[in-house]
């Protein structure tokens, strides 16, 4: 740290603080491959395209209701007194640490009893052929999975687009949770704004899901449906910068509000938090999960296992590291923050190219899917049904 620059102060913290940086890599592969390819992985096996569009909007319901609960729960948990008869910590936020911390274990083993019993109870988890033998299991690796996915267009449209949302995301969301820490530099005032925030993320996602989302999959385009997060994303992220990089021109909205321009910053950025987050939870993830169920079971495995389980931490890294060497040469976020906002929009562009090649191919796959899955006997059925009269006669 005496002899880096100041811009380097970020990773030095990473190795002063190493227990911690493997705590959040760890959780970050927790999500990643157990909530992400793991799961929808299986939802995909059991679920058809006509099953999808109505089934996933609802299955993103439960993750947003969810998400409901851990805001609440990061709230409750989040106090501000400490309390003495528990041998653990110096403060309160260190009891508010063990605390979220017991609720994550208690909830992952949760998940583990649940889809050890849907395995051994409700599915068959031994897929036969029709002869009745055995089917033989792909066996996968990293770098298989990549030369798989480097020689399919359809895979690298679908890799482009969640590699798009999670570079977007992280890119805003540094800026945004560098202003939100400037407004409450205490942690338990900062972690439970952070609960408010998933709290209200999950009612906007809720509803969107029970009440637009199958709806809207069912009525309109796959790729209308798939256009919708990023459209949400560039409009919301545009109030966003454009209020951090024209402060004078927001000023008489802070007046109006009675808030100081800092205030303004983190509404704005809570609104484009929200509202990007829960399209991500509802359009986002059931269009992309739909964009797998035409392909087959090899291709699924090795696309999902490459796209969801490294694409995706890919796009955050990518964004952290941009943020990295911006803040070497800036030594500050707010100093780089033009340049962000910049490669923002650049991403949001790449992302609509990449759902409009996607979808073309989408619907071509679909229909061609849907004619072979056509049983022989309602294929000819039309035929028998116009002639009658010919038969008898």
């Amino acid at each position: 740290q005496n002899f880096l620059p100041a811009g380097f102060k970020g990773l030095v913290a990473l190795f002063r603080n190493w227990i911690f940086t493997a705590f959040y890599v760890m959780s970050e592969l927790w999500s990643a491959m157990i909530l992400t390819v793991l799961f929808w992985g299986f939802a995909n096996e059991v679920t058809g395209v006509k099953e999808a569009k109505r089934f996933y909007a609802l299955f993103g319901m439960g993750a947003n209701v969810s998400g409901i609960f851990a805001g609440q729960a990061a709230m409750y948990l989040s106090s501000s007194i400490f309390r003495p008869m528990i041998p653990y910590g110096n403060s309160a936020w260190d009891q508010s640490v063990l605390f979220l911390n017991c609720t994550i274990l208690l909830s992952g083993l949760g998940i583990i009893l649940l889809f050890r019993w849907l395995n051994k109870n409700a599915i068959q988890s031994d897929e036969v052929s029709a002869n009745g033998v055995k089917k033989e299991k792909i066996k996968t690796s990293l770098r298989n999975n990549f030369s798989y996915l480097v020689k399919s267009k359809y895979l690298l449209c679908i890799a482009a687009i969640v590699m798009a949302y999670n570079l977007g995301i992280n890119l805003v969301e540094v800026v945004w949770k560098n202003q939100v820490k400037a407004l409450y530099p205490n942690p338990s005032d900062f972690n439970n704004y952070m609960g408010q925030i998933m709290t209200y993320m999950g009612f906007i996602a809720t509803f969107t899901s029970f009440f637009i989302t199958g709806a809207f999959i069912r009525r309109f385009s796959w790729a209308t449906g798939a256009l919708v997060p990023p459209a949400i994303m560039l409009i919301t992220g545009a109030l966003f910068f454009s209020v951090i990089l024209f402060p004078s021109a927001a000023a008489p909205i802070g007046m109006l509000l009675g808030s100081t321009p800092l205030m303004l910053s983190v509404l704005f950025g809570t609104m484009q938090n929200c509202m990007s987050r829960a399209a991500k939870y509802t359009l986002f993830d059931a269009t992309k999960e739909m964009s797998f169920i035409p392909l087959s079971n090899e291709c699924k495995l090795r696309g999902k296992a490459a796209i969801d389980g490294v694409g995706s931490r890919l796009g955050k890294s990518g964004g952290s590291l941009i943020h990295q060497v911006l803040l070497i040469a800036f030594t500050s976020i707010s100093a780089s923050t033009p340049i962000i906002a910049g490669i923002f929009l650049l991403v949001i562009g790449i992302w609509a190219i990449s759902v409009f090649a996607l979808g073309k191919q989408f619907n071509s796959l679909t229909a061609q899917r849907e004619v072979i899955d056509i049983p022989e006997e309602e294929q000819t059925a039309p035929i028998f049904e116009k002639e009658p009269a010919a038969v008898k006669s």
